[in-house]
This record gives structure tokens, C-alpha cells and sequence, in this order.
């Protein structure tokens, strides 16, 4: 059985806050006198407010520029370790600016913790905030496109905001030469994948389950190649899925759909970019071949450099042919 961890790929979903050691939250809870969140039950569905609570109390404790800094590159390792050779970190930057003294100083400190690491960053509005907030932070993408930032996100519950008032931002982001990655078909149906796509002009979607409800929605994402980020370890716990069996990665993969495989938040779901391998494996019963199919649309929909992105096409092959 070849190792997977050995097989070359790229995380496009994964979260500053959520990307956390366990062990540097535990440290900064402590430096700084504030409480740890309580651990998130794996093993019952939550609704949206219990995981959103737990990841404010965790981001509390990134209080400086390096802390920020620190989380990032801890990251970048992590991923590396997983065999990872580009990693797309997702970051609102108005989540922390109020501590760091501004949208830019947020910035700077992700850049400095990724510089030197093969890793973009996106930067990310959100549903549940104002589509002005959405444009502010697109014109922040926009001035550091060239010096790292790769993408523009909508995160959080996309149940609380419309897909058609975020057009504008997005339309800044791709004058930039931006992917746009919205959080899309999480909660909502297939409309709702299918609208950021059209009308933001989506070049991968965050997860976007529920499109696989609508084959209408399938073959869109499937002719313009639009690539679901899909992080089987989320599902289950926000009740998405019954059970991590029935994440339907091999569903998608048979519409014709690209399926980049990412993490999300590890440290609240307790498995990082290997687990999802390990489960599309032995949970969804992926053969070789299909692994090998998911890392390479995970560097297909990456915004890596044609280096970084050709070398690990080339170690996609090798892992296939095992060499």
C-alpha cells in the first residue's frame, strides 16, 4: 500500500485560527490569562453558534504580530510534514486587526510567518459582515497581490449574507488576477454554489456539498473546472454528513467534479491535512488512483507558482507509478 503521506498534494482550505498547535494555544491561553475553549464533541452534531464560539475563544490569544507570525509557519510545517508542497492559508483580516492596530499590520504578520514557506495566503471577508467590509478587504488583497496574497475568500455561516452583494468585491479581486473561494453549499443548496460561481465568478468553491444535489450545478462545476475544497472531517460534527462514510468525495469525483481535499480547522477537529487522505482511503474507500486524482486537482486549483506546481505534478506521477 503506498504511503499517502508520501504522495505530493497541496491544502487549499485551511484557517489562521484553526491551524493552531494545540500545544502554542494552550501556551498563549496561558501567557496571556484567557481561557481555553472547550473541546468540540466529534462524535454528536453541533450547530454553527457551538463551533463559532470555540473559535473566537481560541483566536483571543493571538494578541501580537508574532503570535500571528508564529501560527503561520507552525502551519506551513505541519502541512510539510504531510506531505504538502503548497498550502493556501485562509485569514479574515478584521478579526484581528482591532489587537494589531490595523487591516495591514494582520497582513504583514501572515506574510512574515509564510515568507520563506511554500505558502499563499487568501484573504477573507465574511457572510455574516457587510458587503462594504467585503469590498475593503478585497482592495487589501489587491495591494498585496504581488507580495503574496494569492486569493479572496467569504467565510463564516453563508447562510447570513447574499451571494449577490459580494459581486463587487469579488470583481476587485479578479481585476487583481485573484482566485475568488467562497464558502458556498455548506448549509445552503446548490443554488447557492451555483450563484457564486456565476455571479462571483468563483474559481474553487469551500466546500459546496450541496451541490451534488443538482446536476445542473455538477456539470457548471465540472466544464468550468471549478474545484470543491472538501474537508471530510468537518461534516459530521456540524451535522452536514451522518457520518465521515458519507462525505461524498467519490461522488463528485464521478460527476466530473474536481475535489481538492483540505483541512479547515485541525485544531478544532482534531485531524490535519493527512487525516483526510487517511480517510478518503479507508472511510470512502478511495483506490489509488483516486487519491492520486485528488492531489492533483488540489495543485491544479492552487494558485502555486508554475515551478512549485510542475514539480509536484511530477511527484504525483512518480508516487503512481512507485517509483
Amino acid at each position: 500500500m503506498r504511503d499517502v503521506r508520501r504522495l505530493p498534494k497541496a491544502n487549499l482550505h485551511l484557517h489562521l485560527t484553526g491551524a493552531m498547535r494545540p500545544a502554542t494555544l494552550a501556551e498563549l491561553a496561558d501567557r496571556y490569562g484567557l481561557p481555553l475553549p472547550p473541546p468540540l464533541d466529534l462524535g454528536r452534531a453541533h450547530g454553527w453558534a457551538a463551533f463559532q464560539t470555540r473559535y473566537d475563544t481560541a483566536r483571543a490569544v493571538l494578541r501580537t504580530a508574532e503570535d500571528i507570525a508564529r501560527v503561520v509557519a507552525e502551519a506551513a510545517a505541519d502541512d510539510a510534514a504531510d506531505g504538502a508542497g503548497w498550502v493556501e492559508l485562509q485569514v479574515d483580516p478584521t478579526s484581528y486587526a482591532a489587537r494589531l492596530g490595523g487591516l495591514e499590520q494582520v497582513v504583514e504578520a501572515v506574510l512574515a510567518g509564510a515568507r520563506g514557506t511554500p505558502t499563499g495566503v487568501v484573504l477573507a471577508a465574511s457572510w455574516a459582515r457587510s458587503p462594504d467590509d467585503a469590498v475593503e478587504v478585497a482592495r487589501l488583497a489587491a495591494k498585496y497581490a504581488r507580495d503574496g496574497i494569492v486569493g479572496f475568500g467569504i467565510s463564516n455561516d453563508e447562510r447570513m449574507g447574499r451571494v449577490a452583494d459580494f459581486a463587487p468585491a469579488c470583481r476587485i479581486a479578479a481585476e487583481a488576477g485573484l482566485l475568488a473561494v467562497p464558502h458556498a453549499g455548506f448549509y445552503e443548496p446548490a443554488w447557492h454554489v451555483r450563484d457564486c460561481v456565476t455571479l462571483l465568478g468563483a474559481g474553487r468553491i469551500g466546500h459546496g456539498l450541496t451541490a451534488l444535489t443538482d446536476q445542473a450545478t455538477l456539470e457548471l462545476l465540472a466544464q468550468r473546472r471549478v474545484a470543491l475544497e472538501v474537508c471530510p472531517t468537518s461534516y459530521p460534527p456540524l451535522g452536514v454528513t451522518r457520518d465521515l462514510a458519507g462525505v461524498p468525495v467519490r461522488a463528485l469525483l464521478a460527476a466530473g467534479v474536481p475535489v481538492a481535499l483540505g483541512s479547515d480547522d485541525p485544531l478544532l477537529f482534531a485531524a490535519g491535512l493527512i487525516r483526510q487522505y487517511e480517510i478518503a482511503r479507508h472511510d470512502l474507500t478511495c483506490t489509488d488512483a483516486e487519491l492520486a486524482a485528488l492531489a492533483r486537482h488540489s495543485v491544479e486549483a492552487s494558485a502555486a507558482p508554475p515551478d512549485v506546481r510542475a514539480a509536484l505534478m511530477a511527484g504525483i506521477d512518480a508516487w503512481v507509478a512507485g517509483v
